[in-house]
């Protein structure tokens, strides 16, 4: 306990039986799915839908538990041969299915009365929110044997670019301070408490990507070009309709999300210069300086032990099932705590409905910081509890509402570390909050408006990396204002984020703001509404992965589509930020 995690659950090592009795069954349903497909009988829709759902469940269980297993393996040893090499079998062996998922998909689309239909079968009938989405989609879909090429040459073309990106990033040498060192850590002393240590790490990072910039555009260029074709052969007015529509949400959501967050730039522009002047500039805050600590550190520091009695103490007075799934998480080995070589950076969360428990990475430090990364973790950790009895097709959710249950969390943890703390130990509480805020408004909005540029100018020409570095610095302007330097910038946050670089996810940006003002919202309903209000919550959660966003939020009486709702969510940040503009200067 207190350690790594076990994945003992899903397989108990590489050399399990189970492992390659699973693989072979996987290879076994593939081909019975082949075999079902093929059968299908528009004379018998409540049985042909009953056998093809059948084995897509079983197919979908197999295909999570062994690539959950290989994938989570590989997140604590990166040079793991297995995680390699049967990941890759796993992903060709399921390309190989594109065709059959067309087929059923048509087969779906041509039933008439659907509804009835599925009414008739109590299985069939908990997948009519899975059904529909098939029903909107089914005018997008390429033939039968244009979607098996595209699977397979997605492979090779977008997958491969984002690979390129990756081991790019990973293994470009950074030089600073007569070493060489990574452009993750270099990064990483953006934060650090040393002012002259900031800026050098800045200089050496922007230096660093004449090395692989000219790669990565090629890279970028390359995805965006295949998402332009995509959207385009698909039907699409735009990539971001398709990525609204698989995202379950409105345009007029995100227009009204948008508006809000452009209404209230200028207050994180006054906070930027406010800061700016804190620290002796002039000309607006330079962009190394976006992470500098302020006030005072608390000298707490937590032993895992701690931080297992803090989070669930303070959990229980919001909602005792949380506060019983976070204890169990500590007690039964879901946490992966500490750094150790092989190891990726950052934190994450597994979801694994299907043994009814999620797996969680971190790298943890005994900081404060390191407690509220823990507690956003636990918190999709609780999402996962809650959609854990739906039916195996029916446990995904989008991405604007996969960071809900994890910054509500957050709220509860550092609010009441924030009206506890006194002093310096206050103003770094409520100004490293602030922090957080601003990356999910001004930069995610840059982010926003960077791609959009990007996409929309790849469909008539080539961007070579001179011109991405414009359109980056000319979305940061935009974004935050007068709050930067505009001498001190970074142009090359395109070469940094992961996010650009996949064909099958773009526009991987506004989801953060959605989350972490939707979840303000909720908040504000939970203090308005007290114990009231947790039926609610579960509720939503519950149901973000067989709904709309919309109706997920109108379970807790919330209109997305229009920006006063954002507008609430975005004033607590604006209080937030008098607040630190008041405490520091006096």
């Amino acid at each position: 306990m207190y350690n790594e995690w076990s994945l003992d659950i899903l397989y108990r090592g590489a050399e399990d039986p189970a492992l390659e009795a699973d693989l072979a069954t996987l290879e076994a349903t593939v081909a019975e799915y082949k075999t079902v497909i093929a059968s299908l009988d528009a004379g018998d829709p409540v049985g042909s839908l009953r056998r093809a759902i059948d084995v897509k469940e079983r197919m979908g269980l197999l295909t999570r538990r062994l690539a959950g297993f290989f994938s989570l393996r590989r997140s604590t040893n990166a040079t793991d041969p297995l995680g390699a090499k049967y990941m890759t079998k796993i992903q060709a062996l399921l390309a190989g299915n594109a065709k059959e998922h067309v087929l059923f998909e048509k087969f779906v689309g041509g039933i008439e009365d659907l509804e009835s239909v599925i009414a008739k079968d109590p299985v069939l009938s908990q997948y009519g929110f899975y059904f529909s989405e098939i029903q909107q989609s089914i005018s997008h879909n390429l033939s039968d044997e244009a979607e098996a090429v595209f699977a397979k040459l997605n492979i090779s073309g977008g997958k491969a670019w984002g690979d390129l990106f990756s081991y790019l990033t990973a293994n470009v040498e950074v030089e600073y301070k007569g070493k060489k060192t990574t452009l993750s850590a270099i990064r990483g002393q953006a934060e650090s408490d040393d002012a002259e240590e900031r800026r050098t790490a800045y200089e050496a990072e922007l230096a660093c990507y004449s090395k692989i910039k000219d790669s990565i555009a090629f890279a970028l260029n390359s995805i965006k070009a295949q998402v332009n074709t995509e959207a385009e052969l698909r039907g699409y007015a735009s990539p971001l309709d398709m990525t609204l529509e698989h995202s379950r949400m409105k345009r007029e959501t995100l227009e009204a999300m948008l508006e809000a967050m452009r209404e209230y730039l200028p207050k994180f522009h006054e906070y930027l210069r406010h800061k700016a002047k804190l620290l002796g500039y002039k000309k607006g805050l330079p962009w190394y300086e976006l992470f500098a600590p302020m006030g005072e550190a608390g000298g707490k520091t937590f032993t895992v032990e701690e931080a297992h009695k803090y989070l669930v103490e303070h959990f229980e007075s919001f909602a005792p099932d949380l506060a019983a799934m976070v204890d169990k998480a500590f007690r039964e080995d879901w946490i992966d705590f500490y750094p150790r070589a092989g190891k990726v950076g950052g934190a994450f969360c597994s979801n694994l409905p299907f043994v009814q428990q999620s797996r969680i990475l971190t790298n943890f430090s005994g900081s404060f910081g390191s407690v509220v990364t823990l507690a956003h973790e636990l918190g999709h950790a609780y999402h996962g509890q809650q959609i854990q009895d739906h039916r195996p097709l029916n446990t995904g959710y989008t991405m604007p509402v996969a960071e809900t249950a994890s910054n509500f969390n957050e709220l509860i943890i550092v609010n009441d570390a924030i009206a506890k703390a006194k002093g310096g130990e206050k103003i770094r509480l409520i100004e490293s909050q602030i922090q957080d805020c601003t990356q999910i408004i001004a930069d995610i909005y840059s982010r926003f408006l960077f791609e959009d540029e990007v996409i929309r100018r790849r469909k008539n020409t080539f961007l070579f990396a001179k011109e991405l570095e414009e359109i980056m610095l000319n979305a940061q302007k935009e974004a935050y204002g007068d709050g930067l330097d505009p001498d001190l910038l970074h142009p090359y946050m395109w070469c940094c984020k992961s996010h650009y670089y996949s064909a099958g996810l773009s526009y991987y940006n506004f989801p953060y703001a959605f989350g972490g003002l939707f979840s303000r919202g909720l908040y504000a309903k939970y203090l308005e509404e007290g114990e009231a209000f947790l039926p609610k919550y579960r509720a939503l959660l519950q149901a973000t992965t067989v709904d709309t966003v919309e109706n997920v939020a109108g379970i807790a009486g919330i209109d997305l589509t229009r920006p006063d709702f954002w507008r609430t969510s975005l004033q607590m940040i604006a209080d937030r930020i008098d607040e630190f503009i008041a405490e520091t200067g006096k």
